[in-house]
């Protein structure tokens, strides 16, 4: 695709950019050349669109909530629902640091992200193709299969967006490009909750008619897809270094090494895997709402709608704090996700308001809230941290140690058959609060 000419210096487009990022001062380029800072706003908003695109695309073709209700639609045994999640998360990071070495040796980053796109928009369209003509045990497997490749997909664009937005976005402006595409996204996440309710998914419906709604679902979550690799295609982008694109296995195991030599990146990693907790707890505040409530929160629509509203209010917030200080960010966000984990428990165990049916929907709201600062702090910091060619190693390194850590933290939930689900949550908000305490000891990077 040819570049974007004029338009990309254009009056409007500063006066977009400047508007967006809320500040007099637009167009200071801490971190970036000066050839990247002539385009700097074309590229914010290329980014911020993209996101846009993909992060809508992934509520509708949710794992936790979409595609069990897909498996469960197929008659598809309960094994295959109970490897979704996990599937989902550590299959894009694990193979990251291999995929890395690959990814150094490409000068013009942006294209990985466009391939990465393009294959998680196939494979979603593999998961349309399974809900339309199989059932049971191959619907299990098919769908299975299709969340694999989209999930080893997603770990090209996550290795290649953090370094492109480092290339191509300044310095106290990167949380902001996270922040407005998940706003956006967030608006349009609370649309597709209202038709979850109003098409009675909570109430067990399988019907032919629903699962071919679902199908024509996923079609346009693939084509969402699409349209985001054509929008990050046109980011205009300086050539990187290459070094260190060597045998993938030996430069995976060379970078291992960061874990040992570089102590604040050390750091981080523990830190970001103790802030799990606010991921990990999503699924408990729901088992206990079902638990006390008969079942009566269990409608898809809601924890949707609330996901989506969380986004919607609070992303801007959490982007701008990023910009600030990501280091602050998450240790805000991260003991936030405790305290609200831990403050659900004593309402349930100490008041008599354990079965009232809008309490769960508000707490998961509050959750939603502190996990996406969680999220914005992490990412920014990962980025301001690394500089120059550095980051697509940290990212590499980093998100492979967190998918491990992910399948170990993982099976938490086994402590439910012990100790109660509200004993869960408070051991998962004690980890939040030590992965709040240890960002507070990181280094400032903004």
């Amino acid at each position: 695709m040819p570049d974007i000419p004029s338009p990309f210096e254009s009056q409007r487009l500063d006066r977009l950019y400047q508007q967006l990022v809320n500040e007099e001062d637009a167009r200071v380029c801490r971190d970036i050349s000066e050839s990247a800072c002539k385009v700097v706003p074309g590229n914010f908003l290329l980014q911020i669109t993209t996101q846009f695109f993909t992060k809508l695309g992934d509520a509708i073709a949710n794992p936790k909530t979409v595609l069990a209700w897909l498996l469960a639609a197929l008659s598809a045994p309960t094994i295959f629902t109970a490897f979704l999640v996990p599937v989902r998360e550590s299959g894009s990071l694990l193979p990251q640091l291999i995929i890395a070495s690959y990814v150094r040796r490409i000068p013009v980053r942006k294209w990985v992200f466009v391939l990465g796109s393009v294959l998680q928009a196939v494979s979603v369209f593999g998961m349309a193709l399974v809900a339309a003509t199989l059932t049971g045990t191959a619907a299990g497997f098919g769908l299975l299969g299709a969340l694999i490749a989209f999930s080893l997909s997603r770990g090209l664009c996550s290795v290649a967006s953090k370094d492109v937005l480092g290339k191509t976005v300044p310095k106290t402006r990167r949380g902001r490009v996270s922040g407005w595409s998940e706003t956006l996204a967030g608006l349009v996440t609370i649309g597709i909750g209202v038709f979850l309710l109003l098409s009675g998914d909570g109430s067990g419906d399988r019907s032919e008619t629903s699962a071919g709604t679902w199908v024509i679902l996923l079609a346009i979550a693939g084509g969402l897809w699409l349209v985001g690799a054509a929008t990050y295609a046109a980011i205009k982008e300086e050539p990187g270094a290459t070094e260190g694109g060597g045998n993938a296995l030996t430069e995976a195991v060379k970078r291992l090494a960061l874990l040992r030599d570089d102590a604040p990146f050390r750091r981080f990693v523990i830190a970001r895997s103790l802030l799990l907790c606010s991921a990990l707890s999503a699924p408990f505040f729901i088992m206990l709402a079902h638990e006390n409530t008969e079942g009566a929160l269990l409608v898809l629509g809601l924890f949707v709608i609330a996901d989506g509203v969380a986004n919607l209010v609070s992303a801007p917030f959490w982007g701008r704090f990023a910009d600030k200080s990501s280091r602050w960010a998450m240790v805000v966000a991260g003991a936030a996700s405790a305290l609200v984990g831990l403050l659900l428990v004593a309402v349930v165990e100490f008041t008599g308001l354990a079965g009232a049916a809008w309490l769960y929907p508000l707490f998961f709201f509050l959750l939603a809230i502190a996990h996406s600062g969680v999220r914005m702090g992490r990412k920014t910091y990962v980025v301001d941290l690394a500089g120059g060619n550095k980051r697509t190693d940290y990212v590499a390194v980093s998100n492979t140690v967190i998918g491990v850590v992910l399948l170990i933290t993982g099976s938490v939930g086994a402590l439910a058959n012990v100790i109660s689900i509200s004993g869960v949550i408070v051991v998962l908000a004690i980890m939040g609060l030590t992965g709040a305490w240890l960002s507070s000891r990181l280094p400032e990077v903004t």
